[in-house]
């Protein structure tokens, strides 16, 4: 019988329903249309922050940070520590290791380069360019700098790992004036030497890598006399935005949380638990982490997060008011109905639950229609603006659902007085 009472409201009162449409439809639309715009800009300017770089540092244990002044390597600690490189996968067996998407090892000095009886002193950077690690119970997992910093540009071809070719930054080659194809002799420990081959210079390089000469790893650990060692690991690591959890370990540290604290904040994905799995792990490392990466995408978090929260209260309450309007109209229009549904037995909240129903179902209609062409119209904009369509948030289906009940449910809640004070026998006798 209820379900007979509100199919026949919405096909009679076709004028209101419509209206009653238009306004949640509207309203989803634009809840559609920001959703799937700022969701999915808000990833994908993430992931280019994840690909700029590392997020962790991994030091030997008691290590400091060196010093670069020029060509000069100031190091705090006289006997500086290094890790194994042997070692090294273990930073991919911790249990966030699907998380860890890219790591490099480094190991710098200071070297001499001989080139046509010319000497020069010069910085060293050894380390992976792209080399397939063995991870126990796993595929290898290949990384290197090529994977760690994909925004690099080369003139010329990648290094090998495992081999003598170098590679240039782009200030050293513009200073030093070697050029890609060159053979030159690197003096280093010991008077070490070796004949290696220019082969690319990288361009758009961070600042510690613009004056140095990049070598594999293997290559600048014979050099420095430190065969098997390595002095600094970068680690990049997809990870989840900052909590007020792990705020708190940030200020006060981790020994500060209690059981259940420490419990959640190790088994998230946040920068901070993993940087500690990768310590536990490690034997002989202290991590540090790198919150520059971390800050911003935290930052275009919370502003899209900001966004859409006075976004949907501003359309809630717009929507809400609109269709507070049309329910007092319609109690006004339907008020004998109302009488006689109160003469046959009905309370005010079983006649309200006939109005918010009648809604409800119109709401969720406007709902899909709004989820489809919002969707739509985003991608026309995202085309017409960046050039290419964006992915879109399914997300924003259930919320559309969502937010149009919503809207249905607070219009009608409004006008319940008017129900409540509506009098049978004064209504029916027309008065």
């Amino acid at each position: 019988m209820l379900a007979k009472i509100i199919l026949n409201s919405i096909f009679k009162n076709k004028i209101q329903k419509f209206l009653a449409f238009l306004t949640c439809f509207l309203a989803t639309l634009l809840l559609c249309i920001m959703l799937n715009i700022t969701l999915s800009i808000g990833n994908e300017v993430t992931e280019q922050l994840k690909s700029y770089g590392s997020n962790i540092l991994v030091l030997p244990k008691g290590s400091n940070l060196n010093i670069e002044i020029g060509n000069e390597i100031y190091k705090p600690l006289k006997n500086k520590n290094y890790l194994e490189e042997k070692n090294l996968y273990m930073i991919k067996d911790i249990y966030w290791r699907n998380n860890i998407t890219a790591l490099a090892p480094f190991l710098d000095g200071k070297i001499t380069v001989k080139n046509d009886d010319k000497a020069i002193k010069a910085l060293l950077y050894g380390t992976y360019f792209s080399k397939a690690i063995k991870i126990k119970d796993s595929d290898d997992f290949v990384t290197g700098i090529q994977t760690l910093y994909p925004y690099l540009k080369v003139e010329g071809s990648w290094a090998k790992d495992d081999s003598n070719e170098i590679m240039l930054g782009e200030d050293l080659a513009k200073n030093s004036k070697l050029k890609i194809g060159q053979n030159i002799t690197l003096l280093g420990e010991n008077n070490i030497s070796k004949e290696v081959k220019i082969v690319g210079i990288l361009l758009h390089t961070n600042p510690k890598m613009s004056n140095k000469i990049i070598t594999p790893l293997n290559l600048a650990q014979e050099l420095l006399n430190k065969q098997g060692f390595y002095s600094s690991a970068e680690v990049r690591a997809f990870t989840i935005p900052e909590s007020a959890l792990s705020e708190k370990v940030r200020r006060l540290g981790e020994e500060k949380l209690d059981q259940v604290e420490y419990d959640k904040w190790y088994c998230s994905a946040y920068v901070g638990s993993i940087a500690s799995q990768i310590k536990d792990g490690l034997p002989g490392s202290d991590v540090k982490v790198l919150n520059a990466i971390s800050d911003a995408q935290n930052l275009i978090v919370k502003k899209i997060q900001s966004l859409m929260s006075i976004t949907c209260i501003i359309c809630i309450i717009i929507s809400s008011i609109a269709i507070s309007s049309l329910m007092n109209s319609e109690i006004h229009r339907r008020k004998k109905e109302i009488g006689l549904l109160k003469v046959l037995g009905a309370n005010t909240f079983q006649i309200y639950l006939i109005f918010s129903s009648e809604n409800l179902i119109v709401a969720f209609i406007a709902a899909i229609f709004g989820f489809v062409f919002g969707i739509g119209i985003s991608e026309i904009i995202s085309l017409n603006i960046f050039g290419y369509f964006i992915n879109i948030a399914f997300i924003a289906l259930p919320l559309s659902l969502i937010f149009a009940g919503l809207i249905a449910i607070i219009g009608c809640l409004i006008p319940i007085r008017n129900i409540s004070n509506l009098s049978p026998v004064e209504v029916l006798y027309g008065k």
